[in-house]
């Protein structure tokens, strides 16, 4: 599957709409998250944040857990595509963009249709939809396995229902979209056994749903762990999981991280 350009996209953010009163409320992050986005994108790249409207929470602990012990069979593909959603895309895309082999990762939309693969409508929580990263990676460096782990153990907390840290709503759920049955077994055979070696003190909450197309979020969105390292969402939740990776997986590590923007300019 070609994976999708968010740069050919011309989905441009908008202002939040004081209509809809039948919309579920956004969560106080979310408010915060897309007033913030929206004026950055009305001053061209420009954030302007007001530090302490918001009491950010801190990141997850990565856990250290055991390598699935089923994994996809080898075979002489060099390209194959995966779908993890562990919350705010942002973290997630940040910690995939540094692991060994993954040459794309693209954070977007996944769960719901095209018409409503908009980060405004998403943040509704109405939409099926969940914040998610389409991952590609070379499966002869890591496997869809091994970047199995890396999501439960660093990306995002597994046992989380509906929510991640600061971010709650169905849009911040835990699941994965598996492109295949191999990768179906795999994920539904992992959770299952992290579920009996009690990785966790609660049960993984993590869904394997039916994967039904990836829609690629907005150009502001891409890369945004590396373009705003100082952001205070990213400093407080997302860069401690690049250093869990660095810490817990050093073999996958990678410095310089594989962008969006990079891979589409050449």
């Amino acid at each position: 599957m070609k994976p999708f350009d968010p740069l050919q996209s011309s989905a441009q953010p908008s202002p939040p709409s004081s209509h809809g009163a039948s919309r579920r409320k956004p969560s106080a992050a979310s408010r915060v998250r897309r007033a913030l986005l929206g004026a950055a994108a009305a001053a061209a790249g420009v954030l302007v944040w007001q530090v302490g409207a918001y009491a950010f929470g801190g990141a997850e602990p990565a856990v250290a857990i055991a390598a699935p012990k089923l994994d996809e069979p080898t075979t002489g593909a060099r390209t194959e595509t995966a779908v993890f959603a562990g919350g705010c895309f942002w973290g997630v895309q940040g910690v995939f963009q540094h692991v060994q082999g993954v040459t794309r990762a693209v954070s977007g939309y996944a769960g719901g249709t095209a018409k409503t693969a908009d980060y405004e409508t998403v943040s509704s929580g109405a939409t099926g939809h969940a914040e998610s990263v389409q991952v590609t990676f070379d499966p002869q460096q890591v496997s869809y396995g091994k970047l199995l782990q890396i999501y439960f153990s660093v990306a995002h907390n597994p046992t989380e229902v509906n929510r991640q840290g600061p971010d709650a709503g169905t849009q911040y759920r835990s699941a994965v979209f598996p492109m295949n049955d191999a990768q179906r077994r795999v994920a539904e055979a992992y959770i299952a056994q992290l579920d009996a070696a009690h990785a966790y003190g609660r049960p993984i909450a993590t869904k394997v749903e039916k994967y039904t197309g990836f829609y690629a979020a907005e150009a502001y969105h891409q890369d945004f762990l590396t373009e705003h390292p100082t952001h205070p969402y990213i400093v407080v939740n997302d860069l401690p999981k690049v250093k869990d990776l660095k810490r817990l997986f050093p073999a996958l590590y990678r410095d310089t991280p594989a962008l969006v923007k990079t891979a589409s300019a050449k």
